[in-house]
């Protein structure tokens, strides 16, 4: 049997109809008189004891790896240079002249290798800058810190100053550092007024380097040049991007900007059975359907268009919140259209 509601009344904790108590009374109070029942607060569970390994606790493995690889450079590096110092002095036992034009040499391949490393140095330093700002960025659209999303502003504001098609929009955000603006919103609002732009050319690029790969793999006479081809254009997209968004990789750089698409790509699941890509592909029947090349055209060219859209979210300096994320759709759209026309054809 349900027991009567009470209907909504005010009152106030100081009125003497009013008894507050820990526990419900086991009879009930008398009429026209308020019983309160205090809950108990649930108790927050306790942060885990670091875990201990052997009666230790666990610190970070030392890595042989960088250890090994960092040792046999140093060899190779002092077998060259030593091998260079006895060719000189051999030099400047036949003629004084060809000594010293071997010297010059070396001392210009010196120089050469110097601004090398420091190229390389500089780029990975601006690629990790761009990977710490876009973790803050995420960091600060959970927490809504007004310290920490303006020193994300004041970072991205300085990394988009080689940028000068971004000048306006560069003047508008610094007008609001001001203003009184929670985090949150102030990441969305240089999202909006940054990224906006970048992100259109991003698509751009993406769409097309996958119109490009669909179409010269369905006319290559053969899959070794197909599969040369998918790879310099996937290298080509994810360099582009990040000199998009302000990266300047060198080839270390390159070669970790592809390590981490991958990545990406394996953690969202790049491939999944449920990804839009199998949906499109399985929904337009391309493999049934479709001629064999026009079908194997299409498909690299949309797999060219997942990479880019990884490649994205790995270059972008801040994460996409104010702005929806690129689609298969806004950037091989096109391929699937002309794949249902190929369909349409040959029926």
């Amino acid at each position: 049997m349900n027991k009567p509601r009470r209907r909504p009344a005010a009152f106030r904790l100081d009125d003497p109809s009013v008894v507050v108590s820990a526990e419900a009374p086991p009879t009930r109070p008398p009429r026209g008189a308020v019983q309160v029942t205090v809950e108990p607060e649930p108790s927050l569970p306790l942060a885990a004891a670091p875990t201990r390994v052997g009666g230790r606790e666990a610190r970070r493995r030392f890595r042989w790896g960088p250890l090994f690889w960092s040792a046999l450079g140093g060899l190779a590096l002092l077998g060259i240079g030593s091998s260079v110092a006895r060719l000189i002095d051999d030099l400047f036992g036949r003629s004084e002249a060809l000594g010293w034009l071997a010297a010059l040499l070396a001392a210009l391949a010196v120089l050469a290798f110097s601004g090398v490393v420091v190229r390389e140095a500089w780029g990975l330093w601006r690629l990790h800058a761009i990977e710490e700002l876009r973790r803050r960025g995420g960091e600060t659209l959970v927490s809504d810190d007004r310290a920490a999303g303006r020193a994300v502003v004041r970072d991205m504001l300085a990394l988009s100053r080689r940028l000068p098609r971004l000048a306006r929009a560069r003047a508008g955000l610094e007008g609001h550092l001001d203003d009184i603006i929670d985090g949150a919103d102030l990441v969305r609002l240089a999202e909006r007024e940054l990224m906006g732009a970048l992100d259109r050319d991003a698509r751009r690029i993406v769409g097309d380097a996958a119109k490009r790969v669909s179409l010269v793999t369905a006319v290559s006479p053969r899959a070794a040049l197909d599969m040369l081809f998918v790879l310099a254009t996937a290298l080509t997209v994810v360099r582009r991007l990040a000199l998009l968004y302000g990266g300047r990789p060198g080839a270390l750089g390159l070669a970790r900007l592809v390590r981490q698409v991958i990545a990406h790509m394996v953690l969202t699941g790049g491939m999944a059975a449920g990804d839009s890509l199998i949906q499109q592909m399985l929904g337009h029947g391309l493999a049934a359907k479709v001629s064999a090349r026009l079908g194997e055209g299409v498909l690299n060219g949309l797999l060219t268009a997942r990479l880019g859209l990884a490649a994205i979210e790995v270059t972008r300096p801040l994460p996409f919140a104010a702005l929806p994320p690129p689609t298969l759709t806004d950037v091989a759209g096109n391929l699937l259209r002309r794949g249902e026309v190929g369909k349409t054809e040959e029926s």
